[in-house]
């Protein structure tokens, strides 16, 4: 009765601990990895490394320096050696080490016993990054970190770079205008498209920079962040009048760097540019960044004349995708589908859109469109979106490489919050005076009086 009784004393706080943990790894999956899933995959890690190398083949023979030595101080027996271990250092989100591959390894060999590494060390996935010849890096994420996004707190930052998303292998995802001047996001409804472009305008109207939206859903997308816009448009009659000034300011920028090439003799190195980066300060116009919403709605024609007007609005858009980079204008273009039956040019446009954001697509094709081009293999991840996730997305680029990345969620009140206490960094641009949106002007709000008037009888 005694051993009972002391068994159940014991068992008791035992069940609550495991209920703890277990609810703990379901709903705060942080605390989870931080109090319990660190140390046991670092202690996992350091007690099977040797062996864990070895069955996943990622060992070598041992040198002859080494078998002698070994042979000459123990009678053991010499088994392979597995690339040289780093100091482990441990995230808020997973582990992180490098390896000093041995010679005769690459790293496609580590890459590809990534998942085996993942299930030997007990932890969500295992990412390999190329630090320098020789030298490999491992990022072992402890729990799904897109399941509830929350983003580092440490991010990159700067003119022009805007995260956005966070990434699988918990980094953010930062767009770099400077780096990827033109982007398309391609989503069908309720994919969290217009998340993603909530967080990029709210993050971007923080800075010295033009923006411009089209918005050919009467505005529904864009309108909320009108005081932070310089120019917008919301039906294609109005697009049609905006794009060529862009045109035209492109063109005016052209001819200032232009000017500037006038190179005299003696004129130093730095002073000669090809893009408004290299002007001075003083004399440097400042970016734009032009966002297209549904630009399906641009292509869209029902007339003759409607076809003459779309003609021109897309070699408008050609021409600003093809040279506004110099000029320091950067197009974001959004739709639901963006391909070859949308009419003349959207081929030719979608080429010059370097970077590729695909959110959950309602066919194959759709994702075709968007990464097909650029990284084949991405396309399956794509399609694979559930509808219960929206924000995650697959993002690529030009140099084959991919990623899926989700957005954190953000109310659109409080991004145009953000819009609306930034309206004083809306440059003055004449050109574009003509398109500003009309926004009703907050009333100020005076505090109440400390000392109340005497009444009139005093």
């Amino acid at each position: 009765m005694t051993d009972l009784t002391t068994l159940l004393e014991v068992g008791g706080p035992v069940a609550a601990l495991g209920g703890g943990a277990a609810y703990a790894r379901a709903k705060h999956p942080g605390i989870y990895w931080s109090t319990v899933g660190l140390p046991t995959s670092t202690a996992r890690l350091l007690s099977s490394y040797g062996s864990v190398m070895e069955a996943c083949g990622l060992t070598v023979a041992p040198s002859r320096l080494r078998v002698l030595a070994v042979m000459a101080t123990t009678r053991r027996e010499v088994r392979p050696v597995p690339p040289r271990r780093g100091i482990i250092r441990p995230t808020s989100t997973g582990l992180r080490l490098r390896l000093r591959l041995a010679p005769g390894q690459e790293p496609a060999d580590v890459a590809a016993s990534a998942e085996r590494l993942r299930h030997a060390w007990g932890v969500h996935a295992v990412y390999v990054t190329t630090i320098k010849p020789g030298v490999v890096e491992l990022r072992l994420v402890g729990y799904d970190v897109l399941r509830r996004v929350r983003m580092p707190r440490k991010t990159t930052d700067g003119l022009l770079k805007v995260p956005v998303a966070l990434r699988e292998d918990a980094t953010p995802f930062v767009r770099d205008y400077r780096t990827v001047p033109h982007q398309l996001t391609l989503g069908a409804t309720l994919s969290g498209k217009s998340m993603y472009l909530r967080h990029l305008i709210a993050g971007i109207a923080r800075q010295s920079v033009a923006l411009v939206g089209i918005d050919c859903k009467r505005g529904v997308e864009l309108a909320p962040f009108a005081p932070r816009l310089s120019a917008l448009a919301t039906d294609p009659d109005q697009a049609a009048e905006l794009l060529p000034v862009l045109v035209k300011e492109m063109e005016d920028r052209y001819d200032l760097i232009k000017s500037r090439q006038g190179i005299a003799p003696g004129t130093p190195v730095e002073e000669i540019t090809s893009d408004i980066w290299g002007l001075p300060d003083d004399e440097r116009p400042v970016p734009i960044v032009l966002f297209v919403d549904e630009v399906a709605e641009l292509f869209l024609v029902a007339t003759r004349k409607d076809e003459e007007r779309r003609d021109e609005m897309v070699t408008q858009l050609i021409r600003l995708a093809q040279l506004g980079r110099a000029a320091g204008i950067y197009l974001e273009v959004c739709g639901q589908r963006f391909g070859a039956e949308l009419g003349k040019g959207a081929t030719m446009l979608r080429a010059q859109l370097t970077g590729r954001v695909c959110h959950r697509v309602n066919d194959e094709a759709s994702a075709k469109m968007a990464l097909g081009d650029i990284a084949p293999e991405a396309v399956a991840a794509a399609c694979a979106i559930a509808p219960e996730r929206p924000g995650l997305a697959v993002a690529g680029d030009t140099s084959g490489g991919w990623s899926r990345i989700r957005t954190p969620y953000l109310a659109l009140g409080d991004a145009a919050e953000i819009c609306q206490e930034n309206a004083h960094l809306v440059p003055e641009l004449s050109a574009l005076k003509p398109f500003r949106p009309d926004v009703s002007v907050r009333p100020i709000e005076f505090p109440a009086p400390v000392v109340h008037p005497r009444p009139a009888t005093d």
